[in-house]
């Protein structure tokens, strides 16, 4: 069965209406030391049952969309997004016009183009769908991706350079250049036209272009600014497609099939983890239906690779996908994604792809290397002096995988986290990750200004930093100052929020069918979390790269096959562990599991709590 589930905790509370005695299963403290409380309000909840009788919804499936905001007017549009139902006039968006006028005419005057992009996902998606607009109207367009180490981030003197000596009379970059104001001036100098696509927060002041096309631009108000770059190029290439029918321009020939670039705006927006409402869950939702139909080659072996068993999720975009287009920037050719992404050869897109799963899986070596030694930095710390933020690094570190390194210790430790990689002369090149609540770029540009920091910016989530040895120590007293107040309010209220409450037996096919007419899940619209209450831990092991593998009974002959991802060295592995043949509570959310044509159901384990601990 499943069912809402929430015990109030004995004695706490003030009234009926109080949402703090609102626990799940009376759990105040999980193994992962959460509280689990019930998602919906009471107000949600009666708005679900109202969707349900309204709309014949299965009421999970209600309650699961009325706790993310969804109304009762709303459901049914949310139950089936449309590009054209939610597509707003691009020329919304501030310098969009101008942005597409210059292109346009650089491709009447068959001038070539020159796409910049960045080296993440992102950048890597943003650029196959303007070179595959330009290559299906016979206009081939040149891709430079810059390496993560040699050049950094975004447009470099060097790269405008040689971009113009090969003969690009324009460049466009995506995903990047909002702030790029000496490279711009160095392409003025040798008469490169600059037009920019891009999303990232930026200032008042801005470089001198043909067109900066960015909804975080503080004088655009289109109300766009959760769009990835990569929607923000689908975006453009729909308003240039528009200008070149005024144009004539497909007289007497087809046009362009933008549906058909709708796998690279899903992967894309997925990965750059960008907020799955309107526009963007629309593109996810139309996107995973195209990526199905394998008409992009590059993506179809890269699926194939990383074994990608029946229709793709967000999770496979995220966890199976984005990695290995992402590995190359990192440790390899930052080339290789865009590379992928556009070509037409079958060959050389399943080349491509293994030499992308090769180096994810050398990324994951130089990963779990550098986290072993992080993690020992970051438990000192932590049982010296409880700092508000996690400082580790070491000499020899990969400056490609320090964020992945940070984002690690800041799950295990629920605080932010910086990881550095060190130079010989000093010089630390460092990313760090944040926990909801704790606004880490806004420190780190603080840092910037006192004059502890050579350079660093970010967003509240996630913030990049060069920082000088000497100064390691200042910098850290400066972040304790800064967010130890912040930080501690955010761990205080540690909570994971639970849809509703099932048995092994309730966990069937049909159930995960009925929940996806919800989806897609992802960031802004989090994926269902149900709490399993007092099943039997049948089996427990360590399988693959330290993940736990499990099966749940639930008492009444129904069992549930379940995995704790990367848990093993934790305490929720230990604990699923030593419970083998015991009750727990199980807290998570469902997967369907498609093997040689048969479909089944997973639970992947986010928590789980002792029930003798628990209190109803």
């Amino acid at each position: 069965m499943t069912s809402p589930l929430s015990g109030p905790e004995t004695g706490a509370g003030t009234g009926e209406g109080d949402e703090e005695t609102r626990l799940v299963l009376g759990v105040s403290r999980s193994v992962g030391d959460r509280s689990w409380r019930e998602r919906p309000s009471r107000g949600e909840a009666a708005t679900a049952l109202a969707m349900s009788q309204r709309l014949g919804l299965p009421e999970i499936v209600a309650r699961v969309l009325a706790a993310r905001g969804v109304g009762l007017d709303q459901a049914e549009t949310f139950l089936d997004p449309t590009i054209k139902g939610l597509m707003p006039d691009p020329s919304v968006l501030t310098d969009m016009d101008r942005a597409v006028e210059r292109v346009a005419d650089a491709i009447a005057a068959r001038a070539p183009i020159a796409i910049f992009g960045d080296y993440d996902v992102d950048g890597a998606t943003s650029s196959a769908v303007l070179y595959r607009y330009l290559a299906e109207l016979g206009h081939p367009a040149r891709i430079h991706i810059p390496d993560r180490i040699i050049e950094g981030y975004g447009p470099n003197g060097p790269a405008i350079r040689m971009l113009r000596e090969e003969g690009a009379g324009l460049l466009v970059c995506v995903d990047c250049g909002s702030v790029s104001f000496e490279a711009f001036a160095e392409a003025r100098q040798v008469g490169l036209d600059v037009v920019v696509l891009d999303h990232h927060q930026v200032g008042e002041e801005l470089p001198e272009t043909s067109g900066l096309v960015n909804p975080n631009r503080q004088d655009d108000i289109s109300g766009l600014g959760h769009l990835a770059a990569v929607g923000v190029t689908f975006l453009f290439v729909v308003a240039l497609n528009r200008e070149l029918r005024r144009r004539g321009v497909f007289q007497g020939r087809a046009q362009p099939d933008l549906l058909s670039l709708l796998d690279l705006a899903a992967v894309g927006t997925v990965c750059d983890v960008v907020p799955l409402k309107g526009l963007n869950r629309a593109f996810v939702r139309k996107g995973l239906v195209a990526l199905h139909a394998r008409a992009n080659c590059g993506l179809a072996a890269l699926s194939d690779i990383a074994r990608v068993n029946g229709p793709a999720t967000p999770y496979h975009l995220g966890f199976l996908i984005g990695p290995r287009i992402n590995a190359g920037g990192r440790i390899g050719d930052a080339a290789l994604g865009a590379r992928l992404l556009t070509t037409h050869d079958a060959d050389e897109a399943r080349s491509i792809a293994e030499t992308l799963d090769r180096l994810n899986g050398e990324r994951q070596a130089i990963e779990a290397e550098m986290l072993l030694e992080g993690d020992a930095q970051a438990l000192a710390a932590s049982e010296a002096g409880d700092p508000a933020v996690l400082l580790t690094g070491a000499d020899g570190w990969h400056p490609g995988v320090v964020g992945l390194v940070a984002s690690r210790i800041k799950e295990r430790y629920r605080r932010p986290a910086f990881a550095i990689a060190w130079d010989a002369d000093g010089k630390g090149t460092g990313s760090g990750r944040s926990i909801p609540g704790v606004d880490l770029g806004a420190a780190v540009r603080k840092a910037v200004a006192e004059g502890l920091l050579e350079k660093g910016g970010g967003h509240a989530m996630a913030a990049g930093l060069t920082v000088r040895r000497e100064k390691l120590t200042d910098l850290a007293v400066f972040l304790d100052g800064q967010l130890a107040e912040a930080v501690e309010a955010a761990r205080q209220s540690y909570v994971l929020k639970i849809d509703g409450a099932l048995t092994a037996s309730a966990a069937s096919v049909s159930l995960l069918h009925e929940l996806e007419k919800a989806g897609p899940f992802g960031a802004g619209h989090s994926e269902p979390v149900f709490a399993l209450p007092s099943h039997r831990v049948k089996f427990a092991d360590v399988v693959g790269k330290g993940h736990v593998r499990l099966t749940l009974g639930d008492g009444g002959g129904g069992s549930l096959k379940a995995i704790a991802f990367k848990a093993a060295d934790t305490p929720l592995g230990a604990f699923l562990m030593e419970k083998r043949g015991e009750t727990v509570h199980v807290a998570g959310a469902l997967s369907l599991d498609t093997w040689q044509g048969r479909e089944s159901v997973q639970l992947r384990v986010l928590d789980a709590a002792d029930p003798r601990k628990s209190r109803l």
